[in-house]
């Protein structure tokens, strides 16, 4: 016999009541709704008390607050105000008013400064009251407070001894560090002056999302495109009708559909401040073009807006997102988090110094700033103020805007600990890796930092980050400009560098590239032996100066047809590679019509022709752009190429290397032919078997390819010797590659 189990109905009616009491509670804190018909400081009743109901004989029970009514309690100069919601950071519009909350350590006082527009003398100064303070956070509830009428401001006075970090300064100006829109930066290369002055806007959040959904794509199917926001459109013959925009880039969203990317990370767009370290040469404008210098991390960059956006900051860039995601194509961002515009000790002081300067960075003993970044300082990263600044950012990008990825600049600096010792487990590395919002996003690390501090395959990742591979980048250069003693570090890179990633833990962590922003463009890494920087001001001694590059003969341009030739060639032979390696494939705007930047390789400082895209390159250079139409739909068609599908096939192993003969377990220092191949059958599909023969010898090759069952035969996909590709059988085991040369087999 079974007996049910009976809650006795007392229990159940105080589950009730407490679910009941709970639900008010929440109205009461968290909605703190006015009537506009009442006078402004009477409570409005949550129940009409003209009758005795049982519903208010409920709340008279319990003991409930009968309003849900926010009034003020205090008058600060002539503002009616009140102590404000503590968790809310930022400022935030409410009914009735605005919340401002800020968070400070060491601060002894805290004042609210609010601005008029475009006015540099605050109309009003708001000191926090003591008891308008829990812990370190200081929130306040300001009435009566349009968000179009007003900037905003802090000042915060407290101990200054700069051997132990603190340079609190009550005169200066302070940005709030989760500022979602920052004012005076909407111009482009406008001087009027700025750190000092850097004041914030209230956002309204009301973009419509509508029922998007986005894209999720699986990480071994991301194919990456590396763009500079204004530099993508900036240059005249771009034809768009907002240049140098987030519209403009929208505007070149067909163009992108044809090319196949599905992935478009974009440079710095946080808030940053082009005109740092500003200055002419040659009497051309130099700006901090790039972007990697953040004011805010929070605020998306005003002057890449085509149109005034006051107080609706970010829509434009959440209507790209929204459309490119409609279309497939995911949006990931360049994210600064290892440095500030601040700088060092000469630097700029206007928001993280004046709030916790000992906090926010990494200080030497002497309380100076440590220099990981190159840039002057480096974030404290994996202090719990500092980690949860940076989770609550990445948070509200992915929330508030729909970002599908991130990709950390100079992440390794995330990894440090506060005496800027590399971690074994960073905090905040592994928060990121776990963060149940950010379940869903990409992260991809620069697995290095300008202190020497190299991570490439040693990156904490938890089988979660995948990293910017720098040695594919180096080996396959190497390799295909012909040196010595590279061809088994070629095989590895094509075949995913499993030296580097075990597939079982690091699966589809390596992003391969040879060419993103810092470097050559692809055009330029066949033309050019040595950088060619002049134009940035500095007798040609910044950038890297271990490029791997070859100019096929001649320095820089040339009307030799020989050498034009061989330099298609060489950049048809680096797609082709790149778009059958194993791993995820990343390569910079323009490339695929032989965009040049003349032989610069560090054009941080060049909003001009140098790094704009030249569009009338993309007709000049058809062939190059249809090649890499082509190898980006060959590496969508074969899933073997992106994965390991059934650890092989025809009893072949999933993947194997070959010399001139088949079966090569070793490659000799003179060996510059390097045979991959790859073999796996999916189960709604028949099997497939691929072989890269790569050639980076100067003369021809004979190979004998593996043989395949008697049922199969090997086509021809991809011959970078022609310019035109087509499908077409070999009906052999041998086969000629020419010098210089990529052909890739498909065994069906």
């Amino acid at each position: 016999m079974q007996y049910l189990y009976c809650i006795p109905f007392s229990v159940i009616v105080l589950q009730i009541r407490s679910f009941f009491y709970k639900i008010c509670r929440y109205i009461y804190y968290t909605f703190p709704f006015r009537r506009q018909d009442m006078n402004y400081k009477e409570p409005l009743t949550i129940i009409q008390t003209t009758s005795q109901t049982k519903a208010e004989s409920m709340i008279d029970k319990l003991n409930l607050p009968r309003t849900i009514h926010m009034v003020p309690l205090d008058i600060i100069s002539g503002f009616e105000v009140r102590p404000g919601f503590y968790e809310i950071n930022g400022a935030t519009a409410i009914p009735g008013g605005v919340n401002f909350t800020v968070y400070s350590h060491g601060a002894t006082s805290v004042e609210l400064l609010l601005f008029h527009r475009t006015e540099e003398t605050p109309f009003a100064v708001l000191p926090f009251p003591d008891h308008y303070r829990i812990g370190n956070v200081y929130s306040m509830i300001v009435f009566k407070l349009n968000i179009e009428d007003f900037e905003y401001a802090y000042r915060v006075d407290g101990p200054y001894d700069p051997k132990k970090g603190l340079i609190f300064n009550k005169n200066k100006y302070l940005l709030d560090p989760y500022a979602k829109a920052v004012t005076g930066q909407s111009k482009w290369g406008d001087t009027s002056p700025r750190g000092q002055h850097y004041k914030a806007r209230v956002v309204k959040d009301d973009f419509d999302w509508g029922n998007m959904k986005t894209p999720r794509l699986p990480t071994e199917d991301l194919i990456i495109y590396e763009a500079h926001v204004r530099g993508f459109t900036k240059h005249s013959s771009s034809g768009v009708e907002h240049p140098g925009t987030f519209a403009g880039l929208l505007e070149k969203l067909p163009h992108l559909l044809e090319l196949g990317v599905n992935v478009v990370e974009l440079m710095p767009i946080f808030e940053f401040d082009e005109m740092q370290d500003y200055r002419e040469v040659g009497g051309e404008k130099l700006y901090n073009y790039w972007g990697y210098n953040t004011v805010s991390f929070f605020a998306p960059n005003t002057s890449y807006s085509a149109s005034k956006e006051y107080n609706r900051e970010g829509n434009e860039l959440k209507h790209l997102i929204q459309v490119f995601n409609q279309h497939g194509i995911e949006v990931y961002l360049d994210v600064v988090l290892n440095h500030t515009a601040e700088g060092n000790e000469q630097g700029p002081f206007f928001s993280f110094k004046g709030f916790d300067n000992n906090i926010y960075y990494l200080l030497t003993p002497e309380g100076y700033y440590y220099n990981f970044s190159g840039c002057g300082n480096s974030l404290n990263c994996n202090h719990p103020i500092v980690r949860q600044m940076i989770l609550d950012c990445l948070r509200y990008w992915v929330i508030t805007y729909h970002i599908n990825g991130f990709r950390f600049d100079l992440a390794s600096i995330l990894g440090r600990n506060e005496d800027g010792s590399p971690m074994n487990k960073p905090p905040l590395l592994q928060a990121l890796a776990f963060d149940p919002v950010l379940g869903d996003v990409k992260l991809i690390a620069e697995a290095w930092d300008a202190d020497g501090l190299y991570q490439v395959g040693s990156f904490p990742s938890w089988n979660r980050w995948a990293e910017w591979n720098g040695k594919y980048r180096d080996d396959m250069r190497r390799y295909l400009k012909g040196d010595e003693g590279m061809a088994h570090a070629a095989a590895l890179r094509i075949g995913g560098s499993r030296d580097i990633y075990e597939p079982s833990t690091r699966k589809n962590a390596s992003v391969n590239f040879f060419t993103c922003h810092d470097g050559f463009t692809l055009n330029d890494l066949f033309s050019y032996n040595t950088k060619h920087n002049e134009k940035n001001g500095w007798n040609n001694s910044d950038g890297s100066n271990d490029n791997n590059s070859w100019n096929c003969g001649i320095e820089g341009d040339t009307d030799n047809p020989d050498i034009l030739a061989l330099r298609r060639r060489m950049m048809r032979n680096a797609v082709a590679l790149l778009m059958c390696s194993r791993g995820i494939p990343m390569f910079l705007a323009g490339d695929e019509f032989c965009n040049s930047q003349f032989g610069n390789n560090n054009a941080y400082c060049q909003d001009n022709i140098t790094s704009w895209l030249d569009w009338s390159l993309l007709e000049k250079n058809r062939d190059m752009f249809e090649f890499f139409k082509y190898m980006i739909h060959f590496r969508k068609s074969h899933r073997i190429l992106r994965t390991n599908v059934s650890n092989g096939a025809n009893g072949f192993p999933d993947l194997s290397f070959h010399g001139t003969a088949p079966w090569c377990s070793q490659f000799a220092d003179y060996d510059r032919y390097v045979g991959v191949m790859f073999a796996g059958q999916e189960q709604s599909s028949g099997p497939q078997t691929i072989y890269i023969a790569s050639n980076a010898y100067w003369e021809d090759v004979h190979v004998t390819l593996p043989a395949l069952p008697a049922s199969m035969c090997w086509q021809i996909a991809v011959d970078t010797w022609e310019t035109h590709q087509e499908m077409r059988p070999l009906n052999s085991d041998q086969i000629t590659i020419h010098a210089r040369s990529i052909v890739v087999l498909v065994g069906e």
